[in-house]
């Protein structure tokens, strides 16, 4: 049996989707705003963290 995994984002294609930087994106990470994993070193971001994240801001602006 297997399971579906998240699709994983390095941290520049995270930078593209929210139109910030790279230190937003570690800050995000730092404050655990953005969910974030670490293979081989390497830091990613499930696509499902990057969305709820937005949706989360969308809320608070409402």
């Amino acid at each position: 049996m297997t399971t579906a995994t998240p699709d994983l984002l390095t941290v520049p294609e995270v930078m593209e989707r929210l139109n910030v930087g790279r230190t937003k994106v570690y800050d995000l990470i730092r404050t655990r705003r953005l969910v974030s994993i670490k293979v081989d070193g390497c830091r990613r971001i499930p696509t499902d963290a990057v969305s709820a994240f937005i949706t989360g801001q969308i809320g608070e602006a409402a």
